[in-house]
C-alpha cells in the first residue's frame, strides 16, 4: 500500500486521519498471505517454537498457576464481557499442554492422560492470543504467583507465526514490512517528501540524514501515511530546546510488526538498522516516537539489556519530561481540566509515569488522575495490534467503555495520550460512542503550547543535550 500525499497547508485533523487509516486497514484482509505449508508441518513448527522458547521462567509460570481467578479482576476483556473464556489464566492452557507433554518433568504421565495437541487447537486459540490479549501486563500486577501472562502470550504468538495463523491484518503488514521494509508504504522517500512538505508549508526545519548528531529521533507510519502533525510537532519541540538532532532515512520507523505478530526474526530485521544508524552518527540519545509497542521493541532488546550500546533510548514522553524538568520547555498554560492515559507498554511495563505528568505540570494544567492510574491503569483495549483486527471489534468496543467510565468520573474535558495506537483506539471509541471528550497527543499538545522567542532553542539551552 502506498503512502498518501501530504495535504497542502494545514495537515488534516486526527479525526480525518483516523477515518482515512480505517479505510486502509479494511483493505488488509484481502492482502494477507495464505498458508503455504501442510497442516502437519504447521503443527510441528508451532510445537517446536514453544519448546525452543521455553526457558526456566516460562516453565515456572506454566507450573505455578493456582487457578485463583485474581487475574480476571484485572483483565479489561473479561471485565467488559464476563465471558470466562477470556480469563487470562485460560490463555496459557494450550501452551501448558505442549509444555506438559513435551518437556515437563512429568511428560511421561501427561502423555498418558492428555490428548495430543492438534493444529485445530492452535486455530481455536488464535482469538485468545491475538484478539483478546493486548499484552498489557495488568493481570501480572495482581497474580499472587507473579505469572507474566503477557510474555507467555507473546510466545504463543511466535508459535502462531510458525503455524501460519497470524490474523490477516497483522499478517499483511508483517509481510509488507518483511519484504519491503515499509508499513502502509512509509518508505524513506515518503519520509523525505513529508520533511519537504513541513519545511515548505510550515517553515520548520527537520535535519534529515546528518552525518553526526547527539539525538536521533524516530517517526512512525501514522505520520507518513496521512498525517504529518506528529513529525511537525516533534521538529518544533526539538528546535525549541536546541538539541543537535536528526532523523535517519535508513532507520526511522518506530512500528515493528515483528514484535506485534510474534515474528522475532522480523523484529530483529527492523531493530538492527535503527541501532546501526544511531551508532553511525554517534548519537547519545535515541528518542522513540509516540508508538507504544516500539518502546519494548527497542528498549528491551538484548543489546540494550546487556548495556553494550553507546547511547540511551527513551520514549517521547520521557524526553519531554526531562526537558520540562530541566526548564528547557517554555509553555503556555493549558486550558481546561485534563487527565492522562498511561500507555501499557511505556507505563506499566516501562515505568515512564512521572515524565508525562511533569510536562502537564509545566503547562500549569488542571490535571486530575484517572481512578485507576499508573501501574493499575486500564488498557485502552487496542494495544498489541488489536486496533487493526476487524473481528476483535466487539471486544475492543466493549472494553473501551471502561475507559469512558473512568474518564467521565474525573470530570476532565480531555484525555492526553502518548501512543499512536492508544490514540487511534480512543478516537474510534470517541466516534462510536459520540463521546464529548477531546483526545490529544502529548507531543502535539506541547508543540501547540510552546512560547517561542529569543530565550528558546539553542540560545536558551546552550545546545543542551537530552
Amino acid at each position: 500500500m502506498s503512502a498518501q500525499a501530504a495535504p497542502t497547508g494545514v495537515f488534516p485533523t486526527f479525526e480525518q486521519v483516523f477515518q482515512g487509516l480505517a479505510g486502509q486497514i479494511g483493505m488488509l484482509r484481502e492482502m494477507a498471505p495464505r498458508p503455504t505449508l501442510s497442516d502437519e508441518t504447521r503443527l510441528a513448527r508451532a510445537v517446536d517454537t514453544l519448546i525452543e522458547e521455553t526457558n526456566a521462567d516460562e516453565a515456572v509460570w506454566l507450573e505455578s498457576c493456582i487457578h485463583c481467578g485474581q487475574c480476571t479482576t484485572a483483565c479489561h476483556y473479561f471485565q467488559a464481557t464476563g465471558d470466562a473464556k477470556y480469563a487470562p489464566m485460560r490463555k496459557m492452557n494450550l501452551y501448558r499442554r505442549v509444555y506438559q507433554r513435551e518437556i515437563s518433568p512429568m511428560r511421561w504421565w501427561f502423555r498418558l492422560v492428555t490428548r495430543p495437541v492438534k493444529l485445530k487447537d492452535f486455530e481455536e486459540a488464535q482469538e485468545l492470543v491475538y484478539d483478546s490479549c493486548s499484552e498489557c501486563g495488568r493481570c501480572t500486577m495482581v497474580c499472587p504467583m507473579g505469572i507474566d501472562t503477557a510474555s507467555l502470550v507473546h510466545h504463543m504468538r511466535s508459535a502462531m507465526v510458525a503455524a501460519e495463523l497470524v490474523p490477516p491484518e497483522l499478517a499483511a503488514l508483517r509481510e509488507e514490512q518483511k519484504r519491503q521494509g515499509t508499513v502502509f508504504g512509509s518508505s524513506p522517500e515518503a519520509l523525505r517528501k513529508m520533511v519537504d512538505t513541513i519545511r515548505d508549508q510550515y517553515g520548520i526545519d527537520i535535519p534529515l540524514d546528518k552525518d553526526k548528531a547527539e539525538v536521533m529521533v524516530l517517526s512512525s507510519a501514522v505520520d507518513l501515511v496521512a498525517n504529518g502533525n506528529g513529525l511537525l510537532a516533534t521538529a518544533r519541540v526539538m528546535n525549541h530546546v536546541g538539541v543537535d538532532w536528526t532523523i535517519c532515512s535508513d532507520g526511522f520507523e518506530s512500528a515493528n510488526f515483528g514484535l506485534l505478530s510474534g515474528d522475532m526474526s522480523l523484529w530483529k530485521q527492523q531493530v538492527d538498522p535503527i541501532i546501526a544508524a544511531a551508532q553511525r552518527i554517534g548519537a547519545k540519545t535515541l528518542v522513540i516516537a509516540e508508538c507504544g509497542h516500539a518502546y519494548p521493541a527497542l528498549r528491551w532488546n538484548p543489546m540494550v539489556r546487556s548495556g553494550s550500546l553507546p547511547f540511551e533510548m527513551m520514549y517521547m514522553s520521557e524526553f519531554l519530561g526531562r526537558q520540562a524538568k530541566a526548564g528547557r520547555l517554555r509553555l503556555r498554560p493549558l486550558e481546561g481540566k485534563v487527565t492522562y492515559h498511561d500507555p501499557c507498554k511505556t507505563g506499566r511495563r516501562g515505568g515512564a509515569f512521572d515524565e508525562p505528568r511533569s510536562v502537564l505540570k509545566a503547562m500549569n494544567a488542571d490535571f486530575v488522575e484517572l481512578p485507576a492510574n499508573r501501574e493499575y491503569n486500564w488498557c485502552c483495549g487496542g494495544g498489541a495490534g488489536i486496533f487493526l483486527l476487524e473481528r476483535a471489534t466487539r471486544l475492543r468496543d466493549e472494553s473501551f467503555k471502561i475507559k469512558i467510565r473512568e474518564v467521565n468520573e474525573t470530570g476532565a474535558d480531555s484525555v492526553v495520550v502518548s501512543c499512536a495506537s492508544c490514540r487511534l483506539n480512543f478516537e474510534a471509541g470517541r466516534q462510536k460512542n459520540h463521546w464529548d471528550k477531546r483526545v490529544d497527543s502529548l507531543v502535539e499538545l506541547v508543540a501547540d503550547h510552546l512560547i517561542e522567542g529569543p530565550e528558546t532553542g539553542a540560545a536558551k539551552a546552550g545546545g543542551a543535550a537530552a
